[in-house]
């Protein structure tokens, strides 16, 4: 007589269906990528100069953000470590970095081969953290060399078409580099601090290091029509408030791997706006480059998940 089954057993072992995703979270997603998409066209598009449409988005979103993180996290502000608050304005100034870097590169070449190689960052962060010891899947570094395949693909289309363009290119990639310190910064300062306080320190002196730099560099601050004024609050909306704010709500129903792969889709985005709004085609042989530069990020998301 066989022995009987024991009661405790699993009655099947079919792995269990699936949850679908939330379609909230996938609208908010999308309407994320376009606010980002939009940025480097409409950055692009205004009649100022760079990086004095760099300091006032920053200027901007400390006013918005300002009022609510004093009024629910002013406890919070007052006893921030100091180590944390070295960390949170050492960001700051990587991302006035990147701002100064990234916003010149679009008037220097295309928004397409700007906004692809700005959004090599995760690259960066891969070999930043390989520089501390950290470890990498295989998949993370064959996507890494896919994507810097196409890096070298997309320099060399645009040193055909003028040096200009090149140094566009250099800029937007040191872009990238600034904003993986960046990124790695707030990583770890987020680790005892919150998000709305660790971003008002970060955009505040974000804020300061962009005016420092305007100053510098003689970038006129002001004098323009009502229009640009307007472009630059709708940027501001666009990227920050809507950009990388829904990101950064909906990853934690969608997950990182999801989110940060879909946020890709700003490449071939701007690219489209780019071209529709301005007439900025860029030339055959970009795609193949751009696609290169996709598919390699796409390789390190799935990796990294991993």
């Amino acid at each position: 007589m066989p022995a009987a089954r024991p009661a405790t057993a699993p009655a099947a072992t079919a792995a269990p269906p699936a949850h679908p995703l939330p379609t909230l979270d996938l609208l908010l997603l999308a309407v994320s990528i376009a606010g980002i998409s939009l940025s480097g066209p409409l950055i692009s598009a205004t009649a100022a100069p760079a990086l004095a449409i760099a300091f006032w988005r920053n200027v901007m979103s400390v006013g918005v953000l300002g009022p609510y993180a004093l009024l629910r996290h002013r406890a919070e502000l007052r006893g921030i470590g100091r180590r944390a608050l070295l960390l949170a304005t050492a960001a700051g100034a990587l991302l006035a970095v990147h701002f100064a870097l990234w916003m010149p590169s679009l008037r220097m070449t295309s928004v397409a081969s700007a906004t692809a190689l700005v959004t090599t960052t995760p690259l960066w962060t891969i070999l930043l953290m390989r520089l501390f010891g950290a470890r990498a899947p295989r998949m993370v570094w064959l996507g890494t060399g896919v994507a810097f395949a196409g890096v070298l693909v997309l320099t060399g289309v645009d040193l055909s078409l003028s040096p200009r363009a090149l140094l566009g290119d250099a800029l937007a990639l040191g872009a990238g580099l600034a904003a993986a310190g960046y990124v790695l910064l707030g990583a770890e300062v987020r680790k005892t601090v919150s998000t709305t306080a660790y971003t008002l320190v970060c955009y505040a002196t974000t804020a300061v290091g962009l005016l420092a730099i305007c100053l510098v560099a003689g970038a006129p601050l002001s004098g323009w029509p009502a229009g640009v004024w307007w472009q630059i609050v709708l940027l501001m909306v666009a990227a920050q408030l809507l950009g990388h704010s829904l990101s950064n709500r909906v990853v934690r129903a969608l997950g990182p791997s999801i989110t940060s792969t879909a946020i890709l889709l700003e490449t071939p985005g701007a690219a489209l706006i780019a071209a529709l709004w301005l007439g900025q085609w860029p030339p055959a042989a970009a795609y193949p480059a751009v696609v290169l530069i996709l598919i390699g990020l796409v390789l390190v998301a799935r990796g990294g998940r991993r």
